[in-house]
């Protein structure tokens, strides 16, 4: 009886310890030889020279997060050789330091975005005036024209607007960014229901600035417009912005999150 147990009891443990020993498919979702999807890096040659700096590191920072190929990220400076159906192959189009704004490329970008495509766009990217003369532009950022920043570029406290959101939901409430030159839009963002704030700079900051000094106002840095699949960061100039880890979570958080919301489904969950 005694020897009867024990086989029992090993024949239990052995289970208990394949039950811990093979996750479940939730646990885990390897790729193996397969490419998840394709992402386009857009950068404008002719842009400011600390943009384009940006730029630079930005095509290195995305560049690692395909390693192992687990997607493929191709790089433009034009996209106005390419059709509707070739943009399409794309979920996403990263632009660190400008849209796609020429008037050949406008028309191909309106189109891109109005057909469920993806975008995450930095800075410089969301410049908007009078002189832009791109009406959709200002239904696609939300954000109305620019009307004012900080200058020179310093490090401010920002304050998660969302937590639960998944860009935002594994980051503190609180955190310091590294420098930026921090753009402010004359639009209330928050009277909008397309728009989401999710990252805002800190009352706790003013006044910003030593040279153009901005003394108070709501400013939203980072937001969502849920008419699109994209998403907006005013982070982007210079050669700094690349060296914090919780800065870096939420780029790559911003990413993933876009990408995840596919019209042909999350490529994260094949």
């Amino acid at each position: 009886m005694k020897k009867f147990l024990s086989i029992v009891l090993s024949f239990l443990l052995l289970d208990l310890f394949i039950g811990y020993s093979q996750p479940s498919d939730r646990e885990a979702n390897y790729a193996g030889d397969r490419v998840r999807f394709k992402a386009l890096m857009y950068t404008d040659e002719y842009a400011e020279e600390v943009h384009v700096t940006f730029a630079h590191q930005s095509i290195e920072f995305f560049h690692k997060l395909t390693y192992g190929e687990g997607w493929i990220m191709d790089k433009v400076t034009s996209i106005e050789n390419l059709s509707n159906e070739e943009l399409s192959q794309y979920s996403v189009i990263i632009c660190p330091d400008g849209l796609p704004s020429s008037k050949k490329e406008r028309p191909l970008f309106e189109y891109y975005m109005d057909h469920g495509g993806g975008c995450v766009a930095f800075h410089a990217s969301g410049y908007n005036d009078s002189d832009t003369a791109w009406p959709w532009l200002s239904q696609f950022l939300g954000c109305g024209y620019f009307k004012c920043n900080n200058w020179p570029p310093q490090p401010v406290l920002v304050e998660v607007d969302e937590s639960n959101h998944p860009v935002t939901r594994a980051l503190p409430k609180e955190f310091v960014v590294p420098a930026s030159e921090w753009y402010q839009w004359q639009d209330d963002l928050r009277s909008k229901d397309n728009i989401q704030v999710l990252l805002s700079i800190s009352q706790k900051n003013y006044p910003v600035g030593l040279k153009d000094i901005v003394y108070g106002g709501d400013w939203p840095i980072v937001w969502t417009n849920r008419n699109y699949r994209m998403i907006y960061l005013n982070m982007g100039h210079g050669d700094e912005e690349y060296i914090d880890p919780t800065q870096n979570l939420l780029f790559t958080n911003a990413f993933r999150w876009v990408v995840s919301t596919d019209p042909a489904g999350n490529p994260f969950d094949k």
